[in-house]
């Protein structure tokens, strides 16, 4: 229950929420995993996190992977990186090796030693204030989204919070009625409608596909410093549907219906081989995907 449109009662998310007015909600996606690397390497990849031959269940992205980032770049689009990557730290595993143009962000959890920003494949900052880390982040989206504003482009942002430790800058804290928790959540909400609106000052809107989701569930553990499963059994570090089952969103003119939402059973797997469908790209031949093409589902049909 960690957003509007899912009945949150403690904060307010309307830039989310205007998301699942404008396209799909989704009843029943989940991610690969209940962990976020592993899980981040299911979305780049399209495939089981337990298919990676490294160290522990998807600890680094090997460059042998494909990843979205390369499929669509290998058609043209600029591709940017913001955010927390946590797939690989050494230079071989960091996101400009794995088919991204830009990248500005951490290269691990927060709650790590030693929490640096990256822009490219150099670290710029060892002590970044964390409570500006939202706003920082959002900056660096807006401005790539400005730079490729005649470009076809690929954005990931993949914000930190709120994993544990949470921050939130001045202007929200205090704004929600569920702490330091909600606060960090309305803020996040700011940083969608801000890049929202900069897709609709550039006049892009209409033309550029928008998912929102989360990596895992809610990390019940942390108490008041973690979120809600809504009544969904556990959470984050468990496979049952607290752990797993994800608010998803999608929103696309001339493909997905306004308002809609569907039960249909999707995975974040899935988005590998559907923007391949959506985009024309092409699938290297010896390539095992786990994920599925759900473009049917995304028209409002039954798969």
């Amino acid at each position: 229950l960690d957003v509007g449109y899912q009945g949150s009662k403690f904060y307010e998310t309307p830039n989310i929420d205007s998301l699942s007015k404008r396209g799909m909600k989704f009843r029943s996606a989940y991610s690969s995993h209940p962990r976020c690397v592993p899980s981040r390497y299911g979305i780049m990849t399209g495939r089981y996190p337990a298919r990676t031959k490294s160290p522990g269940p998807g600890s680094q992205l090997n460059e042998s992977e494909y990843t979205i980032a390369e499929l669509l770049k290998d058609n043209n689009y600029r591709t940017g990186m913001v955010g927390k990557w946590h797939l690989g730290h050494k230079h071989e595993y960091l996101p400009l090796q794995q088919g991204f143009d830009f990248f500005f962000g951490i290269p691990y959890s927060n709650d790590m030693a030693s929490t640096v920003y990256f822009r490219g494949n150099n670290v710029i900052d060892h002590f970044p204030d964390q409570s500006l880390m939202t706003k920082k982040l959002t900056d660096e989206a807006l401005k790539f989204i400005e730079l490729n504003s005649k470009n076809q482009f690929y954005l990931y942002v993949a914000h930190p919070m709120p994993h544990v430790p949470i921050y939130a800058s001045e202007d929200f804290i205090g704004t929600s009625k569920r702490g330091l928790y909600g606060d960090v959540i309305q803020e996040l909400d700011w940083s969608v409608g801000k890049i929202l609106n900069k897709l609709d000052e550039m006049k892009l809107l209409e033309n550029t596909m928008v998912i929102f989701s989360s990596d895992n569930g809610p990390w019940l553990t942390m108490k008041e410093m973690g979120g809600s499963s809504g009544g969904l059994r556990n959470g984050k570090m468990y496979t049952f549907e607290g752990g797993m089952r994800v608010p998803t969103l999608a929103m696309y003119k001339g493909l997905i219906p306004v308002g809609i939402e569907t039960n249909e059973i999707a995975s974040q797997l899935d988005w590998f081989p559907t923007f391949a469908s959506i985009t024309n790209s092409e699938i290297p031949e010896n390539m095992i995907l786990d994920g599925l093409d759900i473009r049917e589902i995304l028209k409002g049909n039954s798969f």
